[in-house]
């Protein structure tokens, strides 16, 4: 019992770590979709504000250290661009 407390336990250390460092490559992945002529060309201005305010958003919640809610709202910010992300099959 005590083993898997501990297995337990160091997974979830270092699962944030994890997280730590997915958010600064999504943040890459949707400025790289933002900078795309495609994105722009098909997404409305009310949208694209949104958007880049999600991403602005999800940058302040990584440097505050909430990796999750990082995550969760750039993934949200990609959702809304209609842009696919590799971290977008990760389970809530």
């Amino acid at each position: 019992m005590l083993n898997r407390l501990a297995v337990a336990l160091l997974a979830l250390l270092f699962s944030g770590g994890v997280w730590a460092m997915s958010c600064p490559n999504l943040m890459a992945e949707l400025d790289a979709a933002l900078e795309g002529g495609d994105v722009q060309s098909h997404v409305e201005a009310d949208v694209l504000a949104e958007v880049k305010h999600l991403r602005e958003k999800g940058e302040e919640y990584h440097g505050a250290g909430d990796h999750e809610k990082s995550m969760d709202t750039l993934l949200r910010a990609m959702e809304k661009l209609g842009v696919e992300s590799e971290h977008s099959q990760r389970a809530h």
